[in-house]
């Protein structure tokens, strides 16, 4: 259902694409927008990687194009880049990304979008009582999304 890295020697494990999901702070949500064009917005994520899970879940406001796309259809991509590194040549570094296809949704339970929200937000901030402070805040006009992944894949790539 899902294609292949085409270029077999850049793929890299789902492990390794786990990971650099797990360890990076920012991704890019790519969702079905107005008349067909893609929307693509970088959002602040939490992974939850346990193995019978797999979710991504992030933060925004309640209305807006992208829950207005996430309505109309749930099919997102989620793409994560890092791990930057040189290995050979000086001047041309090797870069990992991460690919995820999944379905989102709003997170409609109460109790479950203000502790996703809690555990997000300990990702972000330093202490809780800095999350407690800023949840008081603004989590009445917070919505919590889910995403659940239907396939991951990974490659790296020397950006020369």
């Amino acid at each position: 259902m899902f294609r292949q890295v085409r270029k077999k020697a850049n793929e890299i494990t789902v492990s390794l694409a786990k990971d650099l999901i797990k360890k990076s702070r920012r991704g890019i949500l790519a969702v079905n927008g107005d008349n067909g064009y893609p929307y693509a917005i970088p959002i602040n994520y939490l992974y939850e990687y346990e193995e019978e899970s797999q979710k991504i879940f992030f933060h925004g406001s309640k209305v807006g194009h992208k829950v207005d796309a996430i309505k109309k259809s749930d099919k997102v991509c989620f793409t994560v880049y890092g791990n930057e590194q040189i290995k050979e040549e000086t001047w041309a570094p090797y870069l990992q990304s991460a690919l995820v296809f999944g379905r989102c949704k709003l997170i409609e339970d109460e109790d479950r979008a203000t502790k996703v929200l809690k555990d997000f937000a300990m990702k972000y901030y330093p202490s809780a009582s800095m999350v407690e402070e800023e949840m008081k805040k603004a989590a009445k006009a917070t919505q919590m999304f889910e995403i659940t992944i239907e396939h991951i894949s990974g490659k790296e790539v020397q950006e020369r």
